[in-house]
């Protein structure tokens, strides 16, 4: 580690711990769990428990992610039914993830964090080139179905929210080693005023690794989170946030030979992702009357994704290596695509409770405003000065969106089981295109997209509840595959999702299963960075997904999920990309989780399984490898298993020692393509120790 970014460090922990003395003393009569929530926006609201929503819900606590013991967040998701992961390398500094046979990477699922966006481009370019550590999450909510359409836009495969942690009175150090020369440490640090009503955190992560693959990373990340209440009806909570992560990753995999032999060496040894990003939300809540709030959430965020990369060799872009193996052949040439992602926005909702027609009824209005900005740099640079900003520009653009979303909806209780919700949100957006090394006017497109939802819910027993959805959801193009294009599209991506699902709980007995649909009339095939013609043709997906777990008297529990997918397909032929009735890539049919935990006294400990079946790299559903010397290879991926043994035990309150076995048969296969193969993590193992004052 340099010696200024220790010092930036420390700076930054000490100015922290300055801050908590800094604290307000607040009103003593407030109740401490009104504070409690403060800087933790969920999807679900104070109101909406699990049983009002016509839609499926996915919880994950902090027990359950401290079960897990995930490298990323990615590691959690996988377990969640329905989701799809698919992998570039163990750190996951960029995720791809596909929700109910959506293609993993197709950008369909809007992410919060604590209610904000934080993919860096939903209307102006990629959702995959930030992902959130998962050292500072304390929850994470999936939601699916019509309830989504609160969030928007993106909002096709639902919503996924990461909750954020509030740290603790006092302070915790956690400290991580494990293969391939991982290092990690955590500071958390918290404290609370003597009545509850206000707090203020800090967590504080660094790590560092070799890599799987010599894929190495050093990454830092620092989160500051405080909140206050305000007299005895309102509430602000406020969170900054800094991370910056240098990864040398590339989008280059290995080819065959390599793969099958078992090899292990970086594809692109001297690539770089250099990312940082520094965000601030603060949100307030005011309990107007018993009856009527209102929460209002303003966020700002700033990305810069530096990626650079060796160009190949144009006349012999690959060659025979020491070993045997063919491998990627480069020139001496770098090409730095580099961006910068700007978004600031303000999202409001009004929320009360009546009467009207004699019934129960919870109505809701939102507005968000938001604007988001992405300077698009290629820079040409040489093997001498590979990562040197201030050479040859190639490309200087400025991508542009400024859009306006307004929400409304009612809950209609008809009886004390019956309730039916419908709803509208309407998302107007423009997006621009300034070539910066041009006079010339901007490039727009604008469009105005209607979504309306409708869905019900009828609980016959606590055992069985009936729920039901079916609503218009979209996913903007981004504003490559809309401006400079010679046939303009006329819509966006848009579906008509259904799910039918039933649910309960009875004691230590929970389940939920999940009937759905997704009919797409113009569906985006994934290509580049997302950027294609949304007006592509129609495609289908169909399936089933269910979860079930059960607690025992003797310490034991169960959790399983399962999903299955039997349609995901192309509704015609679309030359060079898809067959009519093929299956949409990265969409396997069978995805199942088994997890078997223990917890007698001190010790906990678990045994987790994940099976994914198999998927195709490609539309054109071919069964062998594409192996192009340029573009995104295609070809078969085999289903595959991994099996994770974690254990956790308290040697005393303050004390706590952990440790897993990751992929503890020692599986070989394909995570993911893009130009080559991205394996999958051999077995690894990890230690490691938490302490709190």
């Amino acid at each position: 580690m340099k010696v200024k970014d220790m010092k930036l460090r420390i700076g930054m922990l000490g100015w922290a711990v300055a801050m908590m003395g800094m604290s307000p003393a607040l009103r003593a009569e407030e109740p401490a769990a009104a504070a409690m929530k403060l800087g933790t926006v969920t999807v679900l609201g104070k109101q909406q428990a699990t049983e009002l929503l016509p839609g499926s819900v996915s919880l994950v606590s902090e027990d359950m992610i401290d079960q897990i013991q995930p490298r990323s967040t990615e590691d959690v998701l996988r377990r969640v039914p329905g989701i799809f992961v698919k992998g570039e390398e163990e750190s996951a500094v960029v995720v791809n993830i596909g929700v109910r046979g959506l293609p993993a990477g197709d950008y369909k699922t809007l992410v919060l964090e604590d209610g904000v966006p934080i993919q860096p481009g939903i209307f102006v370019g990629n959702a995959r080139y930030y992902n959130p550590r998962i050292q500072r999450m304390g929850g994470v909510e999936v939601l699916k179905g019509a309830a989504s359409l609160r969030y928007g836009p993106n909002t096709i495969g639902g919503v996924i929210n990461y909750q954020t942690k509030v740290p603790d009175d006092g302070v915790a150090i956690s400290g991580r080693i494990g293969s391939w020369n991982t290092y990690e440490s955590t500071v958390e640090i918290g404290g609370r005023t003597p009545a509850e009503d206000a707090y203020f955190g800090v967590i504080a992560t660094w790590a560092e690794s070799d890599g799987f693959m010599d894929k190495g990373y050093e990454m830092t990340d620092v989160m500051v989170k405080t909140g206050t209440a305000i007299g005895e009806n309102q509430f602000v909570g406020v969170k900054f946030l800094y991370y910056e992560n240098d990864a040398n990753i590339s989008y280059r995999g290995l080819f065959p030979d390599a793969y099958r032999a078992g090899a292990q060496f970086n594809p692109a040894p001297d690539d770089w992702y250099l990312t940082t990003r520094k965000a601030f939300d603060i949100n307030h809540e005011w309990q107007v009357t018993p009856d009527l709030s209102i929460q209002t959430l303003a966020y700002w965020s700033q990305m810069n994704r530096d990626y650079w990369r060796f160009q190949l060799d144009a006349e012999n872009p690959t060659t025979v290596n020491a070993d045997g193996f063919r491998v990627w052949n480069y020139s001496d040439e770098v090409q730095g695509n580099n961006r910068t992602f700007d978004r600031y926005g303000l999202d409001s909702r009004l929320t009360f409770n009546h009467a009207t027609f004699g019934i129960g009824n919870e109505t809701e209005f939102g507005l968000r405003v938001m604007r988001e900005e992405m300077l698009d740099e290629t820079i040409r640079a040489d093997r001498d000065t590979p990562r040197n900003p201030n050479q040859t520009l190639l490309r200087n653009r400025l991508d542009s969106a400024d859009s306006l979303a307004v929400f409304a909806q009612n809950r209609f209780d008809v009886t004390d089981r019956f309730s039916v919700t419908g709803g509208l949100r309407v998302e107007v957006y423009e997006q621009k295109r300034d070539d910066l090394r041009s006079a010339a006017s901007a490039d727009r497109f604008t469009n105005t997209e209607w979504m309306p939802g409708l869905g019900a819910t009828y609980t016959f027993t606590p055992l069985a509840q009936v729920f039901g959805s079916v609503y218009r959801a979209f996913a903007p193009p981004l504003v490559g595959s809309v401006v400079g294009v010679d046939t303009p599209p006329t819509d966006a991506e848009t579906s008509v999702n259904i799910e039918l699902g039933l649910r309960g709980v009875n004691g230590r007995f929970t389940y939920e299963v999940t009937a759905f649909q997704m009919d797409f009339a113009n569906q985006v095939d994934p290509g580049v960075s997302g950027i294609r013609n949304p007006n592509e043709g129609s495609a289908l997906i169909q399936g089933l997904e269910g979860a079930v777990g059960y607690a025992f008297d003797n310490g034991f529990r169960v959790d399983g999920n399962v999903t299955w997918i039997p349609t995901a397909e192309f509704g015609e032929d679309r030359p060079g990309d898809a067959l009519k009735g093929n299956r949409l890539p990265y969409s396997p049919e069978w995805m199942a989780n088994l997890s078997l935990g223990y917890q007698s006294g001190r010790l906990e400990t678990a045994l987790l399984l994940n099976v994914v079946g198999q998927a195709y790299g490609d539309g054109m559903n071919v069964r062998d490898l594409t192996t192009e010397e340029t573009g995104t290879w295609g070809g078969s991926m085999s289903s595959y298993y991994t099996l994770d043994l974690t254990g956790r035990y308290a040697v005393n309150p303050n004390l706590s020692v952990f440790g897993a076995v990751k992929n503890l048969t020692d599986e070989l296969y394909i995570a993911g393509l893009r130009q080559g193969i991205y394996v999958g993590p051999e077995r690894s193992f990890e230690f490691g120790a938490k302490y709190t004052f």
